[in-house]
């Protein structure tokens, strides 16, 4: 408890005791200050998530150039770049019309059917108007509309013909596709439905039973669910297993993972479960998307998952990722620009407008967002010339962004708990990662390609909040492993989920599963069904 001075105690203090009174005071003053500060941040933070705009664009200078003074990379054209910097921010906040791309209509409707439905005056009526002969036909009117066709639902009957011999015993069936499930009413197309419902559209399976119903269909919420984990189990892990190897001869990888609350899985309730994804690089025109759940965030997940693999692993700041490219030969961890980023760009939301650009987060921003800028001029490159470049004019900025920041940390001046501070120490600790890039043309500033990829996840998990059972939730991974990696080859999912599902069924007495090979999303094999119209 504080003690409180009067004025008659202050008076028989001596002078030296109220120097050190007053230096005591100040100095808890000023500690009182700086948490108070962290806290105001904090809300400022808290506010800016829930109520806030999501990006963390700034606006980019045409011109930013470094020259070397006594040793040290320094910005010449500061009052340039700076007033180029306002001009960009005030254009920006002026809301213009958009303008309509010329030819855009037609390009929405290339590659879908067309059925050309016919409106003409008979021979008589036309007589009746002119008088016979008396008329000429001009060019036709045309008007284009969208019909959609509800879905429709249909029972098939098969019947399959049995035949035996009078005067043996041998019997003798018709050739006839396998069952999906044996004693099921499911068919590859309606779980493909299914599938599409929950794991695409992200509409949970109480949603999907009231809608079939609607459709006349007694589908219960549990038939679903032991139909998706059933073909999951029996046929897509077949499928996801010979991705899981094709993933391997990516040189580059993502890597990231999430959090996902699984009811029945041993523990207390409540307890955090994670669903990890990996993908190929993005420029990687055969990508692979993969997620694997796992109860928790150890080392040894990764591990298992690329004890296969020889190249470079982008990831965020995740100590666990590090420690495997220590312990592992032949894989490397490449940094990502974008976390570092991210804690300034959340310290200069949290300021006043008018000290923002005077802050050190705003400085260390338009340095990452220059280092940006330039690397994706070099994007179109091949990965050897990419590298080249980088060496030339990309790690110049690299260099100068960290010496900066070490310069700025050594001062002491930011509060190594704020937002600035924080990112200042990730920066210095992930530096050895953060530079991979610049020695690999091949490898990306950032892990977006990751984080992009298991956005629909957290998107569906908003809806579903939460799965029942360990099983469920390993087939979850394995669907929308197959689910995203469709969509980043430009597939329809429904319509690759049900010939997966055809396909795969036919093959289970097989030992060798190269038929997979015949239903990889690039292959000249699928059906063009399964393909989304390319735009003209």
């Amino acid at each position: 408890m504080q003690m409180k001075y009067t004025e008659e105690k202050l008076n028989t203090f001596s002078k030296e005791t109220l120097i050190q009174l007053f230096l005591t005071q100040q100095e808890q003053l000023s500690e009182i200050d700086g948490k108070l500060q962290l806290v105001l941040e904090q809300l400022a933070v808290m506010n800016q998530n829930r109520f806030g705009r999501k990006t963390e664009q700034m606006p980019v200078p045409e011109q930013l150039a470094f020259t070397d003074v006594d040793g040290e990379l320094v910005l010449f054209n500061e009052a340039e770049v700076l007033a180029a910097l306002d001009e960009r921010e005030k254009e920006t906040t002026v809301k213009k019309r958009p303008v309509k791309k010329k030819g855009k209509r037609e390009e929405d409707l290339s590659g879908i059917p067309v059925v050309k439905v016919e409106h003409y005056l008979t021979e008589k009526e036309l007589e009746d108007l002119f008088g016979k002969a008396g008329w000429k036909q001009l060019p036709d009117e045309i008007y284009k509309r969208y019909r959609f066709i509800p879905a429709k639902v249909e029972v098939e009957e098969h019947h399959v013909g049995v035949y035996a011999s009078k005067e043996g015993d041998t019997m003798k069936k018709a050739p006839h596709p396998a069952c999906l499930l044996r004693g099921s009413l499911v068919s590859p197309s309606l779980e493909a439905a299914v599938l599409n419902g929950k794991y695409i559209n992200a509409v949970p399976f109480a949603r999907l039973e009231k809608e079939f119903g609607r459709y006349g269909l007694a589908i219960t919420r549990q038939n679903m669910a032991n139909w998706t984990i059933e073909c999951a189990d029996r046929y897509l892990a077949v499928f996801y297993d010979y991705l899981h190897k094709y993933i391997y001869k990516s040189p580059v990888i993502h890597a990231d993972e999430t959090h996902v609350l699984v009811r029945k899985d041993g523990r207390e309730a409540g307890s955090k479960s994670y669903m990890w994804v990996y993908r190929t690089g993005e420029k990687e025109k055969k990508a692979v998307i993969l997620y694997e759940y796992q109860k928790t965030r150890k080392a040894d997940h990764p591990e298992r998952f690329l004890k296969d693999y020889k190249g470079i692993c982008v990831t965020d700041g995740y100590q666990v990722y590090h420690k495997l490219g220590e312990e592992k030969e032949g894989l490397t961890i490449a940094g990502c620009w974008a976390h570092a980023r991210r804690r300034y760009d959340e310290a200069v939301k949290a300021l006043p407008s008018k000290s923002r650009k005077s802050s050190i987060a705003w400085q260390a921003l338009e340095q990452i967002q220059m280092i940006y800028h330039v690397d994706n001029t070099l994007k179109e490159l091949k990965p050897e010339e990419r590298k080249k470049r980088r060496q030339s004019s990309v790690k110049p900025l690299v260099e100068a962004y960290f010496a900066w920041v070490k310069e700025k940390k050594a001062d002491g001046r930011i509060s190594e708990k704020s937002k600035a501070g924080r990112g200042l120490s990730y920066s210095i600790n992930q530096e050895k990662y953060l530079k991979v890039f610049l020695e690999d043309g091949n490898v990306p500033m950032d892990n977006n390609a990751a984080e992009r990829a298991i956005k629909n996840f957290c998107i569906g998990r908003k809806n579903w909040l939460i799965i029942d059972t360990i099983r469920g939730a390993q087939s979850s991974a394995i669907i929308y492993s197959i689910a995203e990696t469709a969509k980043a080859n430009n597939l329809k999912p429904y319509e690759y989920f049900e010939y997966l599902l055809e396909e795969i069924s036919q093959h289970m007495e097989d030992t060798d599963l190269s038929f997979c090979e015949n239903l990889l999303p690039w292959s000249t094999s699928l059906p063009e069904k399964c393909r989304k119209p390319e735009k003209k």
